[in-house]
């Protein structure tokens, strides 16, 4: 529970994003208007102020902080998920979506101000060190984690392939603290994770779009395939709940890979002649087999891309609750030795014209996930719509985007997930599964064509 949570507050604080890079710096010559000479006088008014600050302020600032905070006042002005990153922002951004690191493969939490291993990944340094669920790492190399966030003690354990560290641990049921040396590895994040449940049903859960992710479901495919014979395979689970988003191009390949044809992704810029269309080549992994998806108020971006165009197909069922609604696009610029621009650049819409933008993707079938007594009063509803400065969506209307987003960490309690296998075993009926693909596509009464 902790774990999902925590993922959750993770994504959101980064900007739940749909991501394209340009691997340079880029001559801007628009067709924006060129500054004025007013625009080059308030620029004196922020340069005056700044040295005003810097000099007269009651303790004396740092230039590179006020100059950072400034840059990011005018960009989070425009949008949430627009910001500038520092170079070492811009680093933690391409580690996050490249999707390995040097590390020690142990996914963790903070509790009592110690770090909580949930689990250690398998095969990985910290596994094979001894290393176990729930152990309480107090220091790092001899230093205390009492005082550091948990983001700056995950920054101390990752370091450079082949070097070591040391980690305290304080185990239940150990009289002592136990010291473990660990020599860090290449660690590949695993964006898909995947099981057979029963003897019939292939899960496959994407946590987030990372350059591993469609090559890490292309695998998952495969070995459900060869766990479970064609004829008895009945369909597959599309868990997207709690998925942040990523990168598109991925988002674009997850799609395809249970697509034959058709637009899968729209991006429309400033320029309204500026679009781009992203659409399916032939060759459906899954052979046709049933799909459900599977949303909630944590499914956001990049995984309401996927959602939204198996929906509109009619490849797939959408089941769950509202998603997060974030329908833009950030594309990172480069800034050299000084780090990153991420800038809001278009929107994405669905292949029947709809913009989720403040909207989300509203499910085929409404389910709910009720909450555990002690979150009750807790966990609130969120989406892009309740977010400060968010883009006004065409569709956006006063029942906001997004919705509750929790997922029971016993599969046994997750009602989502039962109601989607009794769908495809058919032991519940409902008109939207499966999907009627002779169905006219177009968009909904919920929708805005462009």
């Amino acid at each position: 529970m902790i774990r999902r949570l925590s993922f959750l507050a993770t994504g959101v604080a980064l900007g739940a994003f749909a991501m394209v890079s340009i691997s340079q710096m880029t001559s801007f010559t628009s067709s924006a208007t060129a500054a004025g000479s007013d625009t080059y006088r308030q620029l004196d008014i922020f340069g005056d102020i700044f040295e005003r600050v810097r000099s007269q302020y009651v303790t004396e600032p740092k230039d590179d902080a006020l100059i950072k905070s400034a840059i990011n006042g005018m960009l989070q002005s425009l949008d949430p998920h627009s910001s500038y990153l520092d170079p070492k922002e811009s680093d933690a951004m391409r580690t996050q979506t490249k999707g390995e690191f040097g590390g020690l493969g142990i996914e963790v939490t903070m509790e009592n101000e110690l770090v909580k291993v949930i689990t250690p990944i398998d095969d990985t340094p910290a596994a094979k060190a001894g290393v176990l669920a729930g152990d309480l790492v107090s220091q790092i190399d001899g230093e205390n984690i009492r005082g550091l966030s948990l983001q700056q003690a995950v920054e101390k354990m990752r370091g450079l392939v082949n070097t070591s560290i040391e980690l305290t641990i304080i185990r239940k049921g150990a009289d002592k603290p136990i010291k473990i040396k660990i020599v860090r590895a290449t660690i590949v994040v695993k964006s898909v994770k995947f099981r057979v449940e029963g003897d019939d049903i292939g899960y496959l859960d994407v946590n987030s779009f990372t350059e591993q992710t469609y090559e890490g479901l292309e695998t998952a495919i495969k070995k459900i395939r060869a766990e479970v014979p064609d004829d008895k395979l009945k369909g597959y689970v599309l868990d997207l709940r709690l998925n942040p988003g990523g990168l598109l191009f991925q988002a674009v390949s997850v799609s395809d890979a249970f697509l034959e044809r058709g637009e899968i992704v729209s991006t429309r810029g400033r320029d309204k002649n500026d679009v781009e269309r992203k659409s399916a080549t032939p060759g459906d992994l899954t052979k046709g087999k049933p799909v459900v998806i599977l949303v909630n108020g944590g499914s956001a971006s990049a995984s309401e891309i996927v959602a939204g165009a198996l929906q509109d197909h009619r490849r797939a069922t959408v089941i769950g609750s509202r998603s997060f609604g974030k329908g833009s696009v950030q594309t990172i610029i480069p800034l050299g030795s000084n780090g990153a621009l991420r800038l809001t650049t278009a929107l994405y819409y669905t292949p029947s014209g709809c913009s989720i933008q403040g909207k989300g993707i509203d499910p085929d079938i409404q389910v709910n996930q009720p909450l555990p007594a002690e979150l009750q009063g807790r966990v609130e509803a969120r989406g892009e719509s309740s977010l400060r400065n968010s883009i006004s969506g065409e569709s956006q209307d006063d029942s906001g985007s997004g919705s509750i987003a929790y997922v029971p960490p016993d599969p046994k309690d997750d009602v989502q997930l039962k109601f989607a296998m009794d769908l495809i075993r058919g032991v519940k009926k409902d008109d939207a599964f499966p999907p009627n693909v002779d169905a006219v596509k177009g968009a909904s009464a919920n929708c805005k064509r462009v």
